[in-house]
């Protein structure tokens, strides 16, 4: 019998599941089934949950469990005393429906008032039942939490089956065989999915010593399938011991060999093994002549081999395979291997030699067949607007010869969709692109944009090379995001299929990173054109989408929102300045002026926007009648051009800086100047220079929005 706090262990025994989940699924059983278990008071304090996941398992060790929740005090809340008693405070037949509804007894109503409590809650006199609630049994505990985390696991797709009665279908992931459930030494009697629990699992398919096996304990779990199983249930050992594996094969290889480096596949060949073996294959060298790229995603995406790089980086013809068996003699598994992977090998050199006998251009006219979007048109017709926004863009920037170079690469950018290679390979385009390009004889700086106008594919990508890549990349970002804009497709909430935060962000990354002198707002206004009547105008919501998630881009960064709001509020067209200004206004806000300075610039702000109409900035010193709105206007006229030349200089630093001088003037004009005057002239005067002072602290940020 186990002990009143023990370990629990549960296993749920399945066919294989699928690897790409395999991880997610593990932790999320092992974090369900162990939250609803501290939800019923059955785990001690810092309790520690192991969650384990093999291609044919899912389990949770966790190390104290109760085998009984303690008994709970309830409180619970009845009714106000005028309600719940008579005027002689017996009981009202209120009171006795609603206690009966909580099972709440007592043998004769002096017994009942004696349980009741009364209490004040607000101006009202409550009354309150008191009663403990026994604590809840492991079993009905764990069947209750099993039965919750199983519900809310993240399955990728649901599969029915039906039990061995021939009557029951059960809905999981994958069929399940068996179930285990210790809490220390003993089974908990629990059941799911059509299972009762026990103490018999399966170890490797193929390698287990024994068959079925007996976990003795549930702190035996992970040894016992380790000895009598072949099997590391652990997720993270295994993975890491593949690790372990795949680096000490390349080193045995020599030369500073080095396996792709590639996460996502580490973990996907964890989930498809429960006993690593990494043996070290090899193919033909002709192969070698097909770009690395093709050869590299044919053995990761097919076969889940991990090729071999030399200490240059270049692709060697070995390959590494994680094998799920372990023989004496690994031969039969090495040349298994090998004989598999020569036609994939072969299909992408036919692929690629095939692709090389039209050249990119000749596939261009085939594009007016490929639909793009119903409301967009063609990528033929998308390949023209593309052509068109490269080359405008381009003229802002550079010469001629630029301009060319964008046309060129932009009208063959989308050349290699029709390509066997892509079509086969959709990762590879634009990269086959390159490829192509060059064997036809092409620049290699239209070739190199070919393959970089979808940079950067994601958060931390690199950016195009070239200034015709930037041409290129900004045309295509630019293009998808005007025409999805101006036909409605928006992303909402955390749904944006279209990925346009992902192409928003490219953009900005590309303004600011190259720090190209094109405007924010000039770049849309040359897109909006090229779709003609297909889009209504998107320009006021694609601009805001397009600062906001600046924002967030840079808040990421480590700014603060305040300082972020400060520099966004004024909408900058030229992005390439957004970090000198946000290193401005975080020099400016240490200042000791600075706290004073946002106040009065906020006051300045709400004065301003309570007036009808425009301000203009126009002061007439004769007007100006107070001692302190005369040294204000004297310290504006000293401060305001030195502020205004580090400004256009770029020095937003120093351009702040000066404002420093502005304090003291600021603080007097507030302390005595009456700026809403009955004379309407003198009034109009004050806000002229409020409204010039407004104008010579804002440049570079709203200092406004520094204010506290």
């Amino acid at each position: 019998m186990s002990a009143a706090v023990a370990a629990l262990l549960v296993e749920l025994f399945v066919e294989e599941l699928p690897p790409k989940a395999l991880r997610a699924l593990g932790d999320a059983f092992a974090h369900g089934v162990a939250e609803g278990l501290r939800r019923e008071g059955l785990l001690e304090d810092g309790a520690t949950v192991t969650p384990y996941a093999t291609p044919r398992r899912l389990a949770v060790h966790i190390a104290a469990v109760r085998a009984q929740a303690p008994d709970r005090a309830v409180q619970l809340k009845l009714m106000p005393v005028s309600v719940g008693l008579d005027a002689n405070g017996q009981p009202t037949a209120a009171l006795r429906k609603k206690l009966a509804a909580l099972g709440a007894e007592a043998s004769d109503d002096a017994a009942l008032l004696a349980r009741l409590r009364r209490a004040q809650d607000g101006k009202a006199e409550v009354l309150y039942w008191d009663s403990v609630v026994t604590g809840a049994t492991l079993a009905a505990g764990l069947q209750a939490a099993l039965e919750d985390a199983l519900r809310r696991l993240p399955i990728p797709k649901v599969m029915t089956y039906q039990l061995a009665d021939g009557w029951q279908s059960v809905h999981f992931v994958r069929p399940a065989h068996a179930l285990v459930a210790l809490h220390g030494d003993a089974v908990v009697p629990v059941q799911v999915l059509g299972l009762q629990a026990g103490r018999q699992t399966h170890g490797h398919r193929f390698e287990a010593r024994i068959d079925p096996i007996d976990i003795p304990h549930a702190d035996a779990y992970a040894d016992v399938l380790r000895r009598d199983g072949a099997v590391v249930a652990s997720f993270g050992e295994r993975r890491a011991e593949i690790e372990r594996q795949l680096q000490a094969a390349a080193a045995r290889v020599g030369g500073g060999c080095q396996p792709v480096a590639d996460d996502a596949l580490l973990d996907e060949v964890t989930a498809l093994v429960e006993r690593p073996n990494v043996v070290l294959c090899q193919f033909d060298e002709a192969f070698l002549e097909v770009p690395p790229e093709c050869l590299i995603l044919t053995m990761k995406a097919k076969q889940k081999y991990f090729p071999l790089l030399d200490a240059q980086g270049r692709l060697t013809h070995r390959f590494l395979v994680v094998s799920n068996i372990t023989p004496d003699d690994a031969s039969a598994v090495i040349t298994g291997n090998e004989r598999v992977v020569r036609p994939r090998l072969a299909d992408a050199k036919f692929f690629f030699d095939q692709d090389r006998k039209r050249p990119l251009a000749a596939r261009v006219p085939g594009l007016a067949k490929v639909v793009y979007h119903q409301q967009l048109g063609t990528q033929g017709e998308r390949v023209q607007r593309l052509q068109a926004l490269a080359q405008s863009i381009a003229a802002q920037w550079g010469d001629d010869a630029l301009v060319q170079q964008a046309g060129q690469a932009a009208q063959l950018a989308k050349a290699d969709l029709l390509t066997d290679m892509v079509g086969e390979f959709p990762e590879l385009q634009g990269i086959m692109g390159r490829y192509y390009a060059l064997h036809d004889g092409l620049d290699p700086a239209v070739a190199e944009a070919i393959e970089d106008h979808y940079k950067p594919r994601f958060a931390g990508d690199e950016l195009p090379r070239n200034p015709v890549g930037l041409c290129v990349a900004l045309a295509d970002k630019l293009e998808t995001l005007v025409g999805l804009f101006g036909i409605g497709a928006l992303p909402s909430g955390d749904k944006d299929p279209y990925a346009l935060r992902r192409h928003a962000l490219g953009v900005v990354r590309m303004l600011i990173e190259r720090e190209l002198p094109l405007a924010l707002p000039a770049l849309i206004d040359l897109a909006v054109p090229i779709f003609g009547d297909r889009i209504r105008d998107p320009r006021a919501a694609l601009l805001d989408f397009i600062y906001d998630r600046l924002a967030v881009n840079l808040r990421e960064q480590g700014y603060s929102a305040q300082e972020v709001d400060a520099v966004l509020a004024l909408r900058p067209p030229l992005l390439h300045e957004v970090p000198r200004r946000l290193a401005a206004v975080r020099a400016f806000a240490a200042l000791p002026e600075a706290a004073a300075l946002a106040a009065a610039n906020k006051r300045v702000t709400n004065i301003l926007r309570k007036v009808q109409g425009p301000v203009p900035p126009v002061v007439d010193p004769a007007r100006l009648q107070e001692p302190a709105e005369q040294a204000l206007h004297q310290a504006l006229l000293a401060v305001q051009p030195l502020a205004d030349a580090a400004y256009e200089a770029g020095d937003y630093t120093a351009s702040l800086q000066r404002l420093a001088a502005l304090k003291a003037p600021v603080d007097a004009f507030f302390e005595s100047v009456m700026v809403n005057a009955d004379d309407p002239d003198l009034r109009a005067n004050r806000l002229g220079l409020l409204a010039r002072l407004h104008q010579a602290m804002n440049r570079v940020a709203d200092l406004s929005r520094l204010a506290a």
